[in-house]
């Protein structure tokens, strides 16, 4: 599971999107794009402290259960790199989770300081339409919500799925189960484990950057075992992404990342892959060894599949499926 930590004591003053917090429709969607990169919806609303990663530019309520969301890819990202001219799919990951925080917030009104556990986050892309062009991609989502779990006025959680347009096009789909814990509950539920935590180990040296697909060591999330196929979760929490703000447990989207080196270093190609989930069934916790196990698939077609699961004191804690298209595709 993934619960983002962010604390906030005021609502944030929107600028991209005017916010009226407890109205029906809380979100403006710009009907007309500035040629210019323009403002981001504000950071605390995706729970970003940079930012520099926000990926949102505003939303509008289009049904009872309905939204549009407006997005942006930079041509460059530090870490969302492009790979073989196209912009990295997991970006694309990245995208949909924060539509989900954004409207978790914005629109079912759960407060700031309350807790959201990811349970599974998916996302499939179509290569050619990630291209990196000239100018910033500018993206359009479709979001529609289901299984909307509420506790009086309290939304408790939700199942929400994304479909994201470039110029028009469908470029890639996915979706997310997320649950709402409040301040008190979250506490009560994290305090064993953050109590007897202990000092948190060393962190461990990388893999050759080459065998994941990555440039730099900075980036590479795995550590070596000695065993073909198994490697230690590489946890650096001074990374600028995937730690842009201070939590109590390895994010998802780290995982989701071990996930995509572990299946580049089993296949021995860094081809993008078509389509990635990831499903998270308790906290990886940081101060605690993560084995990542990563085993081919047989052949589906001429698409080639990683099943990838991780392991901590003994119990799974998270388990990915990535699919690589087929080479040359």
């Amino acid at each position: 599971m993934s619960a983002p930590t962010f604390h906030l004591n005021q609502p944030p003053h929107a600028t991209a999107a005017p916010l009226r917090p407890g109205a029906g429709g809380t979100g403006t969607l710009l009907a007309h794009r500035p040629s210019a990169p323009g403002p981001t919806v504000p950071k605390e609303l995706v729970h970003r402290h940079n930012a520099a990663e926000v990926m949102l530019t505003g939303w509008a309520r289009r049904g009872e259960a309905s939204f549009g969301v407006t997005g942006r890819w930079p041509r460059h990202h530090m870490f969302f790199a492009e790979v073989d001219g196209c912009h990295d799919p997991l970006i694309a990951a990245e995208t949909i989770r924060q539509a989900g925080t954004l409207l978790l917030h914005a629109e079912y009104e759960v407060p700031f300081g309350h807790q959201f556990i990811m349970w599974n986050l998916s996302v499939s892309t179509r290569p050619g339409g990630l291209a990196v062009r000239t100018a910033p991609a500018e993206l359009d989502l479709d979001v529609t919500c289901h299984d909307v779990k509420r506790r009086g006025k309290a939304l408790l959680g939700l199942h929400y799925e994304a479909v994201l347009r470039r110029d028009g096009e469908v470029v890639g789909h996915g979706g997310a189960a997320v649950t709402c814990v409040s301040p008190g509950a979250y506490r009560r539920l994290r305090a064993p484990q953050l109590a007897g935590a202990g000092p948190r180990p060393p962190l461990t040296g990388p893999v050759a950057p080459h065998e994941v697909g990555r440039d730099s060591p900075t980036d590479v999330v795995l550590s070596p075992t000695g065993e073909r196929g198994r490697w230690l979760l590489r946890v650096d929490t001074r990374h600028p992404v995937l730690f842009d703000h201070p939590v109590d447990h390895v994010p998802g989207m780290l995982l989701l990342e071990a996930a995509r080196q572990s299946a580049i270093a089993t296949l021995g190609r860094a081809t993008p892959p078509s389509d990635v989930t990831g499903e998270f069934s308790r906290y990886a916790e940081l101060h605690r060894p993560c084995l990542i196990e990563a085993r081919r698939l047989p052949k589906c077609g001429a698409e080639e599949s990683v099943l990838v699961t991780g392991e901590q004191d003994g119990e799974n804690v998270f388990r990915s499926l990535v699919t690589l298209p087929p080479a040359g595709a």
